[in-house]
C-alpha cells in the first residue's frame, strides 16, 4: 500500500519550529536556502552578506559532478543510483589525495543532460591527471569515446554475454567495428565535429601529452 503524505499545518510542510524561520542570512530563511538549488546556492554563498568560504567550497564541488539541479533540502531518497555516485564522488574530492587509488564508477551518467556529460567527463580528466585510475562501466556513447581503453563484453546481453569481445583503445575499437558496441560508437563518432574528434585518438597519442594519463571504460553490449 502506498504511504500517505499530508501537510504540517503548523511548519507548512517546512519542517521547522515557528520560531526557527526568525533567523536569517542573507535575507533568508533556513527553508528558503534549503530549497535553492545547488547552483543558486552556490552563488548565494559565494558573495554577499552570506557569503561562506566552506560551504561555497562544497556547492562548487557539487556543480562540478553535475548536480547543480539538485536542491539542497532533497531527500537521499529521491536520488537516483547515478546521482548517489556523483554525490559520493564529490565527498571524495573534498579529502586529501593519496595517490594511487582507483574509482570505480557503474553508469555514472544517468539522468545527466550532454553538456553535463562533458563537465563530468573533465572532473575524471583532472582524477586521471592527479595519478588516479578511472574505471567506469558504462553504455553512454560519449563515456566510451572519452576513454583510454575499453574492455567491451558480449557478444550479447545478459546470458549471452559475459565474454570479453574487444579490448582496445576507442578508435580501434571504431576502426574493427567487429562488435555491437562497436558500431553503435562508430554511428555516434560520425556524428562528432571535427574539434570533437579529438576524444577517440588512439591512446599512444595521448600519452604523448601526459605519460601518466589512464582511464578505462568497461562495456557489456
Amino acid at each position: 500500500m502506498a504511504g500517505v503524505t499530508s501537510i504540517c499545518e503548523d511548519c507548512e510542510g517546512k519542517r521547522f519550529e515557528a520560531s526557527v524561520p526568525d533567523y536569517h542570512l542573507g535575507g533568508r530563511d533556513i527553508s528558503e536556502v534549503l530549497a535553492m538549488s545547488v547552483t543558486e546556492a552556490e552563488g548565494f554563498f559565494g558573495a554577499g552578506e552570506a557569503r561562506t568560504p566552506a560551504a561555497h567550497a562544497i556547492l562548487e564541488r557539487l556543480a562540478d559532478v553535475g548536480l547543480g539541479y539538485l536542491s539542497l533540502g532533497q531527500p537521499l531518497t529521491t536520488l537516483s543510483g547515478g546521482e548517489r555516485q556523483r554525490l559520493k564522488l564529490a565527498t571524495r574530492m573534498a579529502k586529501p589525495s593519496h595517490p594511487p587509488g582507483v574509482y570505480l564508477l557503474d553508469e555514472v551518467t544517468t539522468g545527466l543532460h550532454l553538456a553535463d556529460v562533458e563537465q563530468l567527463l573533465g572532473l575524471l580528466d583532472r582524477l586521471v591527471d592527479s595519478g588516479k585510475s578511472v574505471i567506469v562501466i558504462a553504455h553512454h556513447q560519449a563515456v566510451m569515446a572519452h576513454a583510454d581503453w575499453i574492455i567491451d563484453l558480449g557478444p550479447g546481453a545478459g546470458h549471452e554475454g559475459g565474454r570479453i569481445v574487444f579490448e582496445g583503445t576507442p578508435a580501434d575499437l571504431v576502426a574493427a567495428r567487429s562488435t555491437l558496441t562497436g558500431e553503435h560508437l562508430a554511428a555516434y563518432v560520425g556524428t562528432l565535429s571535427p574539434s570533437d574528434m579529438s576524444a577517440i585518438q588512439p591512446i599512444e597519442a595521448k600519452k604523448a601529452t601526459n605519460s601518466s594519463r589512464r582511464m578505462g571504460c568497461k562495456l557489456d553490449s
